[in-house]
Formats: structure tokens, C-alpha cells, sequence
């Protein structure tokens, strides 16, 4: 069990290397607090890492709406709903976008908590970051709703619309890292490929991310045999000296070399087996009513928001 340690400003180390355990106690009670392994919490993030994507994976092969979807219908319904997400102004009609996003996820049998976790935990610390000084004084002249301090007698702080321009720019993002994420969370990886080569993106782009996203686990196995190599040859309890920090420099470098070798031999594999940069897939590509009508139905709800929202403007 962890308990969670409060990040110093500015401080860019993952929150899970930042974690303390405990000893004995699961309570926390007894027992002395420890610092805990770097590698060890490294390698199980790692872990978390592949059972999300087994549990994308069984997500993507469950009978719900979007998963009867052909993925190529599906990706030029996405981009439809990208652009009209772009081209909305307001934050309400942003939020209805948003919450036709959450009932089709919901219809698709998606955990409700998952999603909204899985977009809402990265919108608020990079856009969030990026948006912040817009909404002082300083860089937007406005109505100053929150006074942080007076410069010659005037408030300066947070203006309305500061704000209102951030949420604006936070709503938009978010809605659009929803779509994309509705997109991969009902869609298996292999037939996103295959859509995306028949709708027409160069094979040299959808090999590259065919290889890199095959590699990743690979890479992420050659950490785990050479820190288990390592355990595997260690007395006594793991120090956190010098020698460990050794360690770790030479393990980086070694891996750096490593890495060159295996995409090497990850691409001739690949290419051994018939691997040209088309994805394959055991499903026949054909295309039923149900997803033209899919695709009518998000074409119809992107102009439907963006025509409203022009008219409730005037």
C-alpha cells in the first residue's frame, strides 16, 4: 500500500516514482515508512500499462453501439465532430457535444468513470498550464473578478474574460480528447490500422505507428529482464548508494543500444511475415446501412450544433 507525497512546485518527476510505502502496517500504524525501489515502482507502472491496454483491448471486443461500427466510419464520424468542435464559440454548446460524447460512450459500454478519467486527468495539467496566464489582467484587459494584488492603485488578477477564454480553450480540448478516445476505446488497434490505410493515409505513416506501438512492449520487456537479471543477483535487501545509481546509468546506456538492435530485428520480423505497412485484419471490410447511418447521424449532429449555436448568437 502507498500513500500519496505532495509534489514540489514545478517538480516534473511521475506522481507514482513520488509514492512512500509502508513497511509492516497496511494502516500506516506500525512499522517504519520506506522510500521503496525507483526501478521496482518504474517496472510496475510499466505493469499498470499493459493491463490498461488488456482492458482497452476486451473493451474494444465487447457488443456495444460503436463496436458494430465499421472503424472507417467511425474515424470520418470523429474527424466530423473534430471540426465542429473547433468551430464552436461557446461553452454551452461545447457541453452539449461533451454530453452526447458520454451517452454514446455510455451506449457503447464504456465505465463512465474510466472515461472522464482517462481525458479529464491530462486536460487540466497540460491545457490547464498552457491557459493560466491568459486569465490574469496582465495578458487579457477585462473585468477583474478576483483581485490577487494592486499595481498604482489598480486590482489585478483573474478578468472575466480571462476566464471565460480559458474555458473556452479547456471545453474545446476536451471534448476533442474525448472523441479521439471514444475512437481507440471501441476500436481494436489492428483494425484502426487497416481503416486508416483504406481511407487513405500513407503506408509509410501507419507503419510507423504499427512498429512503434509493438515496440513499446518489447522495450518494456527488455527493462523488466534486465532488472529482474539484476535482482536475481543481489544479496540482501536492494541499497539505494551509489551503486545503484551506477546501475542505472549503465542500464540507460545499455538499453539506448539495445533499443537500436531490437527495432531493427522488430522490423525484419515484421517483415518476415509479410508485413508492408497495410494492416490485416480477419474481419471483411464492407461497410452495412447501420454504418451509413452512423456516419449520417454524426454529420447531421456536427452541422445541427454548429448551426444552432450561429443562430442562438444572433
Amino acid at each position: 500500500m502507498s500513500t500519496a507525497v505532495e509534489r514540489p512546485t514545478g517538480s516534473r518527476t511521475p506522481q507514482w516514482l513520488l509514492q512512500g510505502e509502508l513497511a509492516m502496517c497496511p494502516c500506516g500504524c506500525i512499522g517504519k515508512r520506506t522510500k521503496g525501489s525507483y526501478l521496482r515502482k518504474t517496472l510496475t507502472s510499466g505493469a499498470k500499462l499493459l493491463q490498461q491496454v488488456m482492458f482497452t483491448e476486451d473493451v474494444a471486443a465487447r457488443a456495444g453501439l460503436l463496436q458494430r461500427i465499421d472503424p472507417r466510419a467511425k474515424i470520418l464520424a470523429a474527424v466530423a465532430l473534430l471540426v465542429a468542435a473547433s468551430l464552436l464559440h461557446t461553452i454551452p454548446a461545447l457541453l452539449v457535444l461533451y454530453a452526447a460524447t458520454l451517452a454514446v460512450a455510455a451506449a457503447s459500454g464504456l465505465p463512465l468513470g474510466f472515461f472522464v478519467k482517462r481525458v479529464w486527468l491530462f486536460v487540466p495539467i497540460f491545457t490547464g498550464i498552457m491557459v493560466l496566464p491568459a486569465t490574469l489582467s496582465v495578458v487579457t484587459h477585462g473585468e477583474v473578478v478576483w483581485t490577487l494584488w494592486h499595481w498604482h492603485g489598480h486590482p489585478e488578477g483573474f478578468t472575466r474574460q480571462g476566464l471565460l477564454s480559458a474555458g473556452l480553450v479547456v471545453s474545446r480540448v476536451a471534448v476533442s480528447i474525448s472523441l479521439v478516445v471514444l475512437l481507440t476505446l471501441t476500436t481494436t488497434w489492428a483494425r484502426l490500422l487497416a481503416a486508416l490505410r483504406a481511407l487513405g493515409v500513407p503506408r509509410m505513416f501507419v507503419l510507423i505507428i504499427g512498429m512503434a506501438y509493438r515496440y513499446v512492449f518489447l522495450l518494456l520487456a527488455g527493462i523488466t529482464d534486465m532488472y529482474e537479471a539484476r535482482t536475481a543477483r543481489t544479496l540482501g535487501p536492494v541499497k539505494h548508494d551509489r551503486g545503484a545509481r551506477a546501475f542505472l546509468g549503465a542500464s540507460v546506456g545499455a538499453l539506448i543500444g539495445r533499443s537500436h538492435q531490437l527495432s531493427e530485428e522488430v522490423h525484419q520480423a515484421m517483415a518476415a511475415r509479410g508485413y508492408t505497412g497495410d494492416a490485416k485484419t480477419l474481419d471483411r471490410a464492407a461497410l452495412r446501412p447501420a454504418d451509413g447511418l452512423y456516419l449520417a447521424a454524426a454529420l447531421a449532429a456536427a452541422v445541427l450544433i454548429v448551426t444552432g449555436e450561429r443562430f442562438l448568437a444572433h
